[in-house]
């Protein structure tokens, strides 16, 4: 029953994921390229976790932070150019 659920989530985040990159990709403003760029970071978070589970290790969950940090300054980092222009101050 857990591999199902496993395997179901996996391919509902996959989905999730695709769909992200396409308004990645065709987003009409940058506003809307940078949410789907936080919704790629956390899909790509919710994949690892759910491979970490179906694999039983815990080193995927240190991967996990690395990734949802980056993410976060990223999309921080891209909020803040696209309100000002200027990352530097």
């Amino acid at each position: 029953m857990l591999k199902i659920a496993i395997l179901a989530s996996l391919a509902m985040l996959f989905l999730a994921m695709v769909l992200a990159l396409v308004r990645l990709l065709r987003g009409p403003s940058v506003p809307d390229r940078v949410l789907a760029l936080d919704t790629v970071f956390v899909n790509t978070v919710g994949v690892v976790l759910v491979l970490g589970i179906w694999l039983e290790t815990s080193i995927y969950f240190e991967a996990v932070l690395i990734i949802a940090m980056m993410g976060f300054i990223g999309t921080c980092a891209l909020a803040k150019y696209v309100l000002r222009g200027d990352l530097m101050e």
